[in-house]
């Protein structure tokens, strides 16, 4: 029925809830109440009958997981593609190479460009960097970033990133954040959008070419600034994300490359301290002046101790440095030899970066590389080993020297 020009016309409150007021056709929105069967007297009388939903509306508790995610039926994902442009595409796209050489341990990122990002400056541009970390872990010890392009939608960097200490766990367990952010000098940096990349997906040696959109991650505000129930949910995805990693999920602090070797003729251990890579920042400066500590346990006369010299301001720094420590094979094998790496200060304690322990209770590639070490005498093998957040117990505090 058409009202004439000037008359208002009055819609009930029933049928003005059941418009979908969005673009498009006018439809009726389905009531929450249709996925949930109501208890009450049923037709028969029967005080504990059940509703049953309509045919064409499946009962929640039947739907599959990724229909509570989002996903959309092929029906509904037809229609959805339809529209002119949604959240995911109005971010832009990214364009980048990733490979991963296992002989040198290496994984390498060539950032090339990126196209149609949304505006966040006031002229209607934008100027992006990329960030790069390998989760999980922490993020400033393995963070790596791209310059910054001016005043553009559309940067092309053409810029290569290399992880060092990369082993094939790591490509089995680990994902690539890669982040693009817009530089802001007179406030805080803007979150573009990012992608996530299991490394899994790669084949050693293979180059492998990339060009997805960027998605949106909204992360959780503080604890201070939230709610009981949101402090609930950040706590249960917590725990969730810790049962899935393990339970003795420890934070990586960086990597380090040992040699060892045992020497049949002098009749000792050679331990090569070669370099670390992608340290944990302790200083304001955002950098470390790392240096190397291993000991020999049970080291009952406390002469195992060896140092390397310190490497200022540098988060990837390169010793080079060698321990002999004399002692026949069978006495060896039941030793552990603890490597340390600490964070030199003027004036205070120095702090603890990361250690790792070689010995037969060490676990994975540490105790490999321990029993390999013990079994091919006379030839010097280096391997990579990660650094966690776990300080041996003989260790202790260091000295301020």
């Amino acid at each position: 029925m058409r009202g004439r020009r000037g008359d208002r016309m009055t819609i009930n409150i029933q049928e003005h809830m059941a418009i979908n007021v969005c673009p498009g056709p006018i439809r009726p929105i389905r009531q929450i109440s249709d996925y949930f069967p109501r208890r009450g007297p049923g037709p028969e009388g029967g005080g504990g009958g059940c509703r049953e939903a309509p045919a064409h509306l499946a009962p929640l508790a039947l739907a599959p997981p990724a229909a509570l995610l989002g996903a959309t039926t092929p029906e509904d994902r037809a229609e959805v593609d339809s529209y002119d442009s949604d959240d995911t595409t109005a971010l832009g796209t990214l364009e980048f190479d990733l490979l991963y050489d296992q002989a040198s341990c290496t994984l390498h990122c060539s950032i090339l460009r990126a196209k149609g990002l949304k505006p966040m400056d006031f002229n209607g541009l934008a100027d992006p960097y990329v960030k790069l970390h390998l989760l999980p872990g922490a993020c400033k010890a393995n963070k790596l970033k791209t310059k910054t392009q001016r005043n553009t939608l559309n940067p092309v960097w053409n810029e290569d990133l290399t992880y060092s200490g990369i082993t094939d766990d790591d490509i089995t367990h680990k994902v690539l954040r890669i982040s693009v952010c817009d530089e802001d000098k007179l406030s805080h940096n803007e979150f573009i959008g990012e992608i996530r990349v299991p490394l899994r997906r790669l084949k050693p040696s293979q180059k492998k070419h990339f060009n997805i959109c960027l998605e949106r991650q909204v992360p959780l505000a503080s604890p201070s600034s939230m709610s009981a129930a949101l402090r609930g949910i950040s706590c249960y995805l917590k725990e969730l994300e810790q049962a899935e990693h393990g339970p003795g999920l420890l934070e990586e602090r960086g990597r380090i490359l040992l040699s060892l070797s045992y020497s049949s003729r002098r009749r000792g251990l050679l331990v090569g301290i070669m370099r670390c890579a992608h340290l944990a920042a302790m200083d304001v400066n955002g950098y470390s002046d790392p240096y190397v500590k291993t000991y020999l346990r049970p080291d009952v006369d406390k002469k195992s101790k060896h140092k390397t010299r310190v490497k200022k301001k540098t988060l990837n720094p390169e010793f080079n440095e060698e321990f002999f420590y004399e002692m026949e094979l069978s006495i060896l094998a039941t030793k552990t030899l603890e490597v340390t790496v600490w964070d030199y200060d003027i004036g205070k304690s120095n702090d603890f970066i990361g250690g790792v322990s070689l010995g037969p209770g060490a676990r994975g590639e540490a105790r490999k590389h321990w029993s390999d070490c013990l079994q091919q005498l006379d030839t010097a093998l280096e391997r990579w080993h990660t650094l966690t957040s776990e300080l041996p117990p003989a260790a202790g505090a260091p000295p301020s020297t």
